[in-house]
């Protein structure tokens, strides 16, 4: 642990104290989980007490912990077959489709969470926060917008892409997907083939919506290749005549 990140976290216990659901130094950067009725307060003070001047939010997305270090991607170690489990196995999360219903799942926290990313420009010092939305049905956490404005089209991403609402942002809205899209294509229950696919019909004149046709497959991220692009090189005077 670094001398910035070691003041910057006991700063934060200081201050902060029970607002604070954890506070540590994970991936290299100095993470809290704040509660979701705790959000505003905190990142107001964050941003405008000085042994903090978060003034940039650099970063807002959505985290879907659903079968988090359970699913089927899960190994110990590489092998040849690679991930085969993702390809055969029948349960997969990938190989739902419309109206299959997702394997229950166990978990201590909730299923959602947005999770923040600052910069304080004066101190040149980053801070990570996450916070969970306590419903899983409807995941509900409030706008940071009046604390920092930039916020306004990363929480309109993560409502688009993970169903979580922002209370008291001015404009919620899908950004990224198509105004009828069904779903939130970044939870881990939706299916990869998704639930509709759309079709210019020549008869009607106009693009039309259908269920999809194609088959539910998972992608195998590691594949053997013997071609010449992996032969061994040939040994000096191997190839002389």
């Amino acid at each position: 642990m670094s001398e910035w990140s070691d003041q910057l976290t006991a700063a934060l216990t200081e201050r902060f104290g029970d607002a604070l659901s954890d506070c540590r130094v994970a991936l290299g950067e100095v993470t809290i989980e704040v509660p979701a009725e705790r959000l505003v307060e905190v990142c107001t003070a964050l941003r405008d007490e000085e042994p903090f001047r978060f003034d940039q939010l650099t970063d807002l997305c959505g985290v879907d912990y659903l079968y988090w270090g359970v699913d089927e991607w899960r190994r110990g170690e590489n092998t040849e077959s690679g991930y085969s489990r993702g390809v055969t196995d029948t349960t997969s999360t990938g190989r739902l489709t419309f109206g299959d219903e997702a394997p229950g799942r166990s978990m201590e926290h909730p299923r959602f969470a947005a999770v923040i990313h600052l910069l304080s420009l004066p101190r040149n010092q980053r801070l990570r926060i996450r916070c969970y939305g306590p419903d899983d049905e409807a995941p509900m956490l409030p706008t940071l917008t009046s604390v920092w404005p930039g916020a306004n089209w990363f929480e309109r991403e993560a409502f688009d892409l993970f169903g979580i609402l922002f209370e008291g942002h001015p404009d919620l809205r899908r950004i990224l997907t198509d105004y009828g899209f069904v779903g939130h294509p970044f939870r881990k229950d939706f299916p990869l083939i998704g639930h509709v696919e759309m079709r210019f019909d020549p008869e009607k004149g106009r693009v039309i919506y259908q269920p999809v046709t194609i088959e539910p497959r998972v992608l195998v991220p590691k594949i053997i290749r013997h071609d010449n692009r992996y032969a061994r090189p040939a040994e000096e005077g191997e190839n002389d005549a």
